[in-house]
């Protein structure tokens, strides 16, 4: 049977994974850690069945998943999980504001929250003036 005739299936728990915003697969789209040409060909799982990266997911609407270990968040670098925190809610968020939209798929990952082309420009810029002394 193809993927697209039996549906995402879930390779932690055996389930399908019915909808878009419990898709950890989606999710890494999202956030950018797989590729648009990667969705059909990559596994899948249900958020809660990658719990490392579910614990990251603080929201309201969203259950917490407690990671018990050394990879639970509780054990992690303060720095590291604000980021990750940040970055993983927001991708959540984007599912959920995507879904039944009508979007393109392309459209779905997070924009994002810096502006590279004014970093660039302002590096060059900085480099310009400090080889080039008055």
């Amino acid at each position: 049977m193809a993927k697209c005739d039996e549906g995402y299936i879930c390779e932690v728990c055996g389930e399908a994974v019915d909808e878009i915003v419990d898709s950890d697969l989606y999710l890494r789209f999202v956030i950018g850690l797989v590729p648009q040409s990667e969705l059909t060909k990559s596994p899948e799982r249900h958020i809660r069945c990658n719990p490392v990266q579910a614990q990251f997911i603080v929201h309201d609407d969203f259950e917490p998943v407690v990671v018990d270990g050394s990879f639970g968040k509780q054990f992690l670098d303060e720095e590291h999980v604000k980021q990750q925190q940040d970055l993983i809610t927001r991708g959540w968020l984007r599912i959920c504001e995507v879904t039944g939209s009508g979007i393109p798929v392309s459209e779905y990952p997070l924009k994002p929250k810096v502006d590279m082309s004014k970093l660039i420009a302002e590096r060059q810029n900085f480099n310009s003036q400090t080889n080039n002394p008055e």
